[in-house]
């Protein structure tokens, strides 16, 4: 009965971090700045807590991925050389906080546990958006201006900083809880796959299943991303070519690789010489809605401080230079480079590219190979494929896509991710209890998986 109680408490800590952290927006605009950032020192005692109560047996710092090392103390350093000091001082904070959240959950859930909950905080998310913009339909009748947003003194609001729009019922683009059809349609998109994961693997009863799967679409249908449908088109031919590998077996994936290589290229000539064409489709002009400027002004500045950047500060602070004056979108100053991989040019140069680029790569080798490769018992026979070990790959590629166009890859929710997903794969990649299929099973019945027999020796193969 006590352990079954902390694994209800566990998996209510879990839930919490995830609507916070990928529901950030709408936490700020409810509770205010001060409201959120009281939430969030809460939840990093309260994980900090959870984790020296529960001692997970096989931690050692010294065994996280090094990677993530090298990017965060290249953050704390850049404080010394940053032009922003104290606003460095706060973005390194919140990186920190952010990380060890991802760490406590990583060790405390299973990779089951992880699944469920991060769907009980996208059905909340989803399923509140939707209740807030049915509100604001039927009973404010006009768009609602973001509480923690300033109006301009001409009385002409930006788009940008509207709360909700009131588009429900016109056809979107919807913003939902989180003030952002680009942020909503995303957590859309993260629902769809682990919803679907979650009813293929019979995890849920099929009624509920297809009702979540239902209101993931729709809320990527009525946010009307651009990024997002690409993300979803990416996901979907990642799911074809792990089911492929599946069938291929570990030793005949070559013509797979072939083929995996050949669609890149495709994709990234099309972007590179049809972009008028391809956004086109998407209904978007060629210049990715002003991100092509933003781009060029972020290249010029970092290309100032090529080597370490001008300080790291994750979220831009407008109200410093060189940001003050970098550029604006739709008469707001821009919080971000809309790419991941400029905004850490920017703030901790080509080192940190260099360091950022590794947690990426070995995370999405990791959890391809655990997708793809049967898990074993020790060094004994493959067990049953299980639905459920394709959803990090999944989830890592629409992350890689996002992070072409948005900067979310460096913050909050999707850094949780990221970081979750990388220190996970890279301690808990083929244990044979975390990898069978899941059945459906009470919150408060579910057993704690225990590794008991020898860890299977890393392989190049398998990414370790």
């Amino acid at each position: 009965m006590a352990e079954s109680k902390t694994r209800l408490g566990v998996s209510a800590y879990a839930i919490c971090v995830f609507i916070v952290t990928l529901g950030s927006n709408g936490v700020r605009n409810l509770l205010g700045w001060w409201g959120f950032l009281a939430v969030a020192a809460a939840l990093t005692v309260w994980g900090v807590v959870l984790f020296v109560r529960l001692k997970p047996e096989r931690f050692r710092w010294y065994r996280l991925p090094s990677p993530v090392y090298w990017f965060l103390t290249l953050a704390v350093l850049s404080i010394a050389w940053s032009q922003y000091r104290l606003e460095s001082v706060l973005g390194v904070v919140a990186q920190l906080a952010t990380t060890l959240l991802a760490v406590v959950l990583a060790f405390v859930l299973t990779w089951h546990e992880v699944l469920r909950t991060l769907g009980s905080a996208l059905r909340w998310l989803i399923g509140v958006s939707f209740l807030f913009e049915l509100w604001v339909a039927l009973v404010v009748r006009e768009p609602v201006l973001q509480p923690i947003a300033e109006a301009p003194e001409s009385g002409s609001v930006p788009k940008l900083l509207y709360w909700s729009r009131d588009l429900l019922f016109t056809g979107g683009p919807i913003q939902g809880i989180v003030a952002s059809s680009v942020l909503f349609g995303f957590i859309g998109l993260l629902g769809l796959i682990v919803f679907g994961i979650q009813l293929r693997a019979g995890l849920v009863r099929p009624t509920t299943g297809w009702f979540w799967v239902g209101a993931a679409l729709a809320t990527i249908l009525l946010t009307r991303g651009a990024t997002v449908w690409v993300a979803l088109l990416a996901a979907m031919v990642a799911l074809v070519l792990a089911l492929w590998a599946r069938r291929l077996g570990p030793e005949r994936r070559v013509p797979l690789y072939l083929t995996g290589t050949a669609l890149v290229v495709v994709a990234v000539s099309l972007v590179l010489f049809a972009r008028d064409f391809v956004f086109g489709l998407l209904g978007k002009s060629a210049d990715m809605t002003g991100r092509l400027e933003t781009w060029d002004a972020v290249i010029a500045l970092a290309e100032q401080r090529p080597w370490f950047g001008w300080g790291w500060v994750s979220y831009w602070a407008p109200w410093v230079e060189p940001f003050a004056s970098l550029d604006e979108k739709a008469g707001v100053t821009v919080m971000s480079a809309h790419n991941a991989w400029l905004d850490v040019w920017l703030q901790l140069g080509i080192i940190g590219v260099l360091a950022f680029a590794p947690i990426v790569v070995l995370t999405m080798w990791r959890v391809w190979f655990r997708a793809v490769d049967p898990p074993r018992r020790g060094f004994g026979e493959p067990l049953p494929y299980a639905t459920s070990a394709l959803w990090p790959f999944l989830v890592m590629v629409a992350l890689l896509v996002q992070s072409l166009t948005e900067s979310r890859l460096l913050i909050e929710g999707n850094w949780l991710l990221l970081i979750l997903l990388a220190v996970k794969s890279r301690f808990d990649f083929q244990l044979p209890s975390l990898d069978a299929e899941p059945t459906k099973l009470p919150w408060r019945r579910v057993p704690i998986p225990r590794h008991t027999g020898p860890i299977p020796v890393p392989t190049a193969r398998s990414g370790r």
